[in-house]
């Protein structure tokens, strides 16, 4: 474990031992009730969060961390699922001894996120999820067959890439590809499906969030909203505790990258008060 002591920096990096992994996690800022930060498939906290964090952190404390295999956590002999990455996000929050959060996951962490608020609502009390659908019925045509099909060659000199190399515990193309396949036949055969009613009985508070040019159709974006007790006449009925923000000009792989806009609307969604709190 280390201490940071630079402008915007970490004020806590370590290894939490969860799972058979070595869980990387950094810890910025305090106050507040902790934030956590789940990236989306082949990102890490550098290069989802970067840009957000000294915003985010400004006034509250943020618990970022790589999923297995990405960043600078090793993989293990464990399929991708929203279900063991959830639970290593657990792990971690024992290992630092924090009981209840709010959780910002953008894709796969969007997933993550919304398995931990249906599974383990008691640990979440406001969710966003960003650029992430609750079934299948949400993803437009051919992303997963594109996913499932990826090799290193196809991200040869992308950032992606780099940072992987850079950062990796086992820095080779061979143990990349085997976590692109590992992305890949998690799309290809779906992360966590929800019914309606799981959606609805949601204790937290929800912000979702989706690029107007996304993977993520905005139909879907809505029927979620909808299910939330959004999409409603807030001057008459009050504007609900679970909302939408659409970010124009956005696709899926840049649904974060509008930081005022994003960093605004987060903000503002987390400090309002929760009813009855």
């Amino acid at each position: 474990m280390t201490d940071d002591t630079a402008s915007h920096g970490p004020t806590r990096t370590g290894y939490a031992p969860v799972n058979g992994l070595e869980l990387y996690y950094e810890v910025h800022g305090s106050g507040g009730t902790p934030l956590v930060l789940l990236h989306g498939g082949l990102f890490d906290i550098d290069q989802q969060f970067a840009a957000l964090l000294p915003s985010l952190s400004e006034n509250r404390q943020v618990i970022a961390l790589d999923f297995q295999g990405h960043g600078r956590t090793n993989d293990i002999d464990r399929p991708l699922s929203a279900a063991g990455l959830a639970s290593d996000v657990l792990g971690l929050l024992d290992h630092l001894g924090i009981d209840r959060v709010d959780v910002f996951g953008n894709s796969v962490g969007g997933a993550v996120a919304l398995y931990l608020a249906i599974k383990a609502p008691e640990r979440v009390r406001k969710l966003i999820v960003a650029s992430t659908t609750f079934d299948d019925s949400g993803m437009r045509g051919g992303n997963a067959e594109v996913v499932g099909a990826m090799t290193v060659d196809m991200i040869a000199g992308t950032p992606m890439e780099q940072a992987y190399l850079a950062k990796s515990p086992h820095p080779d193309h061979a143990h990349l590809q085997a976590l692109l396949d590992k992305l890949g036949a998690t799309y290809e055969s779906g992360f966590e499906g929800w019914s309606e009613d799981d959606i609805r009985t949601i204790a937290a508070p929800t912000l979702i969030t989706v690029g107007d040019c996304d993977m993520v159709s905005l139909d879907h974006a809505v029927r979620f909203l909808r299910l939330r007790g959004g999409d409603v006449n807030g001057d008459f009925d009050g504007v609900p505790a679970s909302q939408l923000a659409v970010f124009p000009g956005t696709t899926h792989f840049f649904g974060l990258a509008r930081t005022n806009l994003v960093s605004d609307v987060v903000r503002t969604f987390l400090d309002t008060p929760v009813a009855g709190a």
